[in-house]
């Protein structure tokens, strides 16, 4: 568990950060509009990288590729389960027509609707998680190239 405890920090850090962002654009009336949730990826990246980069100073020599991957999707995975656990009370119980408002542009019924919302959030979460971690990592990780060692 102390492995993880810096990720799971840096990931509801960058939860909070996702979630007053999201506030923010509701005070302004701007969260229905699923453009500016594009921003969400920045946040994310951000917390991903900085994770992955205080715990490469804290490992120190035994930072490797693994273990550096394994800070970027839990701080990613802490984040995005957390945001989703919010998005969906926000959704249902603080502003109940949220969804309503979202959905009325698309055509369905709006049960389904809702369940795919929340799966929809899930996934795009957990899938820019996935693709900065593979990113960032190419950063951080240890070369075995001779020129970029300095030999």
């Amino acid at each position: 568990m102390k492995n993880y405890a810096l990720p799971i920090r840096f990931g509801i850090a960058t939860s909070g950060s996702l979630i007053a962002y999201f506030l923010v654009l509701s005070l302004i009336g701007w969260h229905t509009n699923v453009f500016f949730s594009l921003f969400n990826g920045v946040i994310t990246g951000f917390g991903i990288y900085e994770a992955i980069k205080y715990y490469k100073l804290k490992k120190g020599p035994h930072f490797n590729y693994g273990t550096g991957f394994m800070a970027g999707l839990v701080t990613g995975g802490v984040a995005t389960i957390i945001f989703t656990i919010f998005f969906a009370l926000y959704s249902t119980e603080l502003a109940p027509t949220f969804l309503a408002e979202l959905s009325s542009q698309w055509a369905g019924e709006f049960m389904s609707f809702k369940a795919i919302v929340f799966l929809i959030v899930a996934i795009m979460g957990f899938t820019t998680t996935l693709v900065l971690t593979l990113s960032f990592m190419q950063l951080f990780k240890s070369s075995l190239n001779p020129v970029k060692k300095g030999l």
